[in-house]
């Protein structure tokens, strides 16, 4: 039975912080008092933005039903954004995948190779891809698809990756042992118990998609994105407080219909 003080002794990490644990510490609040300091928050401005944002929300009610079709069309068009991109993104990410796993890749060098651009795919976010694609092929859905599938290779590849080298090693070596070559060990061994996790990873990138494709058409990416701006540019504040509910029932909708493939999966 444990003494009083040794019941009641605070945890070791408390009582002696390490050197590094205080520079991070200090770092930290040198970041927060200074991103505090720059935002320049008082407490007028956070009551006129509350009268402002009732403003808005007043001025957008009700919502506009006067252009629900082409609303549609565009929530549709975001869709198959999301859609295609990650199709392609997800059957791009496995080969590299399979070039990042320590168990998998056929060379060290490679392997560095392949998680530096994994790394680099999943450090730029997808709304600089879609600058950059709105620039190489233009306005519209491509440059969206495009910046989803770059997106989507960077999310996977990670996730697709460390369940690869979490992999139960002894199928794999028995076939290897029969005379199974590396295509036939992956393929017979690998692949299969991966697959419930890979269709998990890959559905919640379906779930990241669909929000991340209404931000690209901010930028000229297609999809509703394009509607929400011209709206809000043009003070139409119902209509984009109609392309605002839109947007949630779909993401809600594709969210529920993601866990329910999963649950039957996993």
């Amino acid at each position: 039975m444990p003494s009083s003080d040794q019941r009641f002794q605070q945890p070791q990490r408390f009582q002696n912080p390490s050197v590094f644990m205080w520079v991070v510490l200090l770092v930290f609040l040198a970041f927060f008092i200074q991103g505090f300091s720059s935002a320049n928050i008082s407490l007028d401005r956070l009551v006129n933005g509350t009268i402002n944002l009732g403003s808005f929300f007043g001025s957008a009610m009700p919502p506009s039903t006067s252009r629900l079709d082409v609303i549609a069309r565009a929530m549709l068009e975001t869709l198959n954004m999301a859609v295609v991109g990650v199709t392609f993104g997800v059957l791009l990410s496995l080969p590299v995948a399979l070039l990042c796993a320590r168990n998998t890749s056929p060379h060290p060098l490679i392997r560095v190779l392949a998680i530096n651009l994994v790394s680099t795919l999943r450090t730029i976010p997808d709304l600089i891809w879609a600058l950059i694609f709105v620039v190489a092929v233009g306005l519209g859905p491509l440059a969206g698809i495009l910046a989803i599938v770059m997106d989507t290779i960077g999310f996977c590849a990670r996730f697709f990756s460390e369940r690869i080298e979490e992999n139960n090693p002894k199928p794999g070596m028995a076939l290897k042992a029969a005379g199974a070559s590396r295509t036939a060990v992956v393929a017979g061994a690998i692949l299969p118990e991966c697959f419930p996790s890979f269709v998990a990873t890959s559905l919640y990138s379906v779930e990241k998609a669909v929000r991340s494709a209404v931000v690209l058409g901010l930028v000229g990416a297609g999809g509703i994105g394009v509607e929400l701006t011209s709206a809000m540019n043009l003070f139409r504040y119902n209509e984009a407080i109609s392309i605002i509910l839109v947007v949630l029932l779909v993401v809600i909708a594709v969210e529920q219909v993601a866990k329910a493939i999963r649950k039957r999966i996993i």
